[in-house]
């Protein structure tokens, strides 16, 4: 029954492993979302970390500052988005399908 067990731990293991190098793989991944035609872009990384904004500056218009916000919260929602189902794929790929809850 031990050798079942130490199969069962060498398994977790070399999981944890996979996923703390999907993690390393995934803060170094960067995914962009451009609303707008494009003249609002939104950077995060793999880890949903917002590391670049970009606005063009004909989109700065001091009498419509609400378009200009929801471009912004567009961008950046989208990117998140994408590097969430990205996360989501990557961590099936490492679990085999399994949902293990709170590992992400």
């Amino acid at each position: 029954m031990s050798r079942g067990f130490g199969g069962i731990v060498k398994q977790a293991q070399a999981m944890q492993q996979k996923m703390a190098k999907m993690q390393e793989e995934m803060e170094l991944l960067r995914i962009e979302s451009s609303v707008g035609g494009g003249v609002v872009s939104a950077v995060v990384t793999g880890r949903q970390k917002l590391v670049s904004l970009k606005i063009d500056k004909s989109v700065v218009d001091p009498e419509d500052i609400d378009m200009l916000q929801d471009l912004i919260l567009t961008a950046v929602n989208e990117a998140i988005k994408k590097s969430q189902d990205l996360q989501q794929e990557e961590m099936g790929k490492v679990t085999g399908g399994f949902n293990l809850p709170g590992l992400m």
